[in-house]
């Protein structure tokens, strides 16, 4: 699993938001989670289900600010990322 803040700025938020997924899903990273707090109001971005061959993710779930983000497998199952880090 790998856990990242969105860096500002156009070019450091293309390299989080699109060539670290493409590159972490070629790789078989099994969670990618992005916080950005340059998405609207802030968000969670949770994708899971990588297709290596593709280049993607298969599932992707994007959590607003406020709203408890719950990682859905792997060793960190049931983590919920919010506005207290909570371990279920």
């Amino acid at each position: 699993m790998v856990v990242e803040v969105a860096s500002p700025g156009h070019r450091n938020l293309q390299r989080d938001r699109v060539r670290k997924r493409r590159e972490y899903a070629r790789a078989g990273i099994p969670v990618y989670v992005i916080v950005d707090d340059f998405d609207d109001d802030g968000a969670v971005l949770v994708l899971t289900s990588p297709d290596p061959g593709k280049a993607k993710y298969a599932d992707e779930h994007r959590v607003p600010y406020g709203t408890d983000a719950v990682i859905p497998e792997g060793p960190a199952k049931g983590f919920a990322i919010g506005e207290r880090i909570v371990a279920f």
